[in-house]
């Protein structure tokens, strides 16, 4: 059960109560007026689901990337398991620094750093592990690890690429703007067309069910924006995509 009320948050709460107020303003002064509530889905719902949209790609996107960044390290792994020339030492030695580079990833994501120092100098090692063995490696062996060493770069660049950088943050603070005063304009509305002799209650379920709905829809975009946390119910888990899983 708990993973259903994830949507809900301190948002939710200052949404709801500006709604309420707005709502006993609206009855205590008999406030209402005829407005077309299409600019509502206008200024709303439009920006609210480009952005949804835009996490859900970031999403993919990130899946793609990370499918990329096993299969190389699984590939470089093989490359240095059948190296003839290796020892079982420096094999173990190599198996050690990709496992080191694949936990200090899903780190690197679960923890949302913007610095990749750490992560750099743990790929470098692979560089200069070959560089050392360059003897026992093979021409044709290194050329091969080279080409899946940029794969892995490429992947995890493109990775912390979606980590730092988000969907537009001046959309995503117009959205929430509005939601917030969304109450302002469609409660009295409501009041008006619902009529003020009927249940206040009708009134007041509309309402607030309406801002529930869409402060929900602004928390699941921004949950699903960064996939990485293990918070939101589509969260990628990061576990499947190492190289030891």
């Amino acid at each position: 059960m708990n993973k259903y009320v994830t949507i809900i948050n301190k948002r939710t709460y200052i949404s709801l109560l500006i709604a309420i107020a707005v709502l006993i303003a609206s009855f205590t002064f008999e406030f209402s007026y005829d407005i077309d509530l299409t600019l509502l889905s206008i200024a709303i719902i439009f920006p609210l689901v480009f952005n949804i949209r835009g996490s859900f790609r970031r999403r993919e996107k990130a899946l793609q990337h990370l499918s990329q960044f096993r299969s190389s390290l699984k590939t470089l792994s093989y490359y240095f398991i059948f190296a003839p020339g290796l020892t079982e030492e420096d094999k173990e030695e190599a198996a050690q620094i990709l496992v080191e580079i694949s936990d200090k990833t899903m780190v690197h994501l679960e923890e949302n750093e913007h610095t990749t120092e750490k992560l750099d100098e743990s790929i470098n090692k692979v560089y200069l592990f070959v560089t050392s063995k360059d003897t026992l490696i093979s021409k044709g062996l290194k050329d091969k690890i080279w080409k899946y060493l940029n794969d892995l770069h490429e992947s995890i660049e493109n990775l912390h690429a979606i980590n730092t950088h988000r969907t537009p943050v001046s959309l995503k603070a117009y959205c929430e703007f509005f939601i917030y005063i969304f109450p302002l304009i469609y409660a009295p509305a409501i009041l008006f067309r619902v009529g003020m002799e009927a249940d206040k209650w009708v009134t007041v379920f509309i309402v607030l069910f309406s801002e529930f709905i869409l402060i929900s829809l602004y928390n699941i975009q921004d949950q699903m924006e960064y996939p990485f946390d293990n918070v939101g119910l589509d969260d990628i888990h990061l576990s499947m995509f190492k190289i030891d899983r």
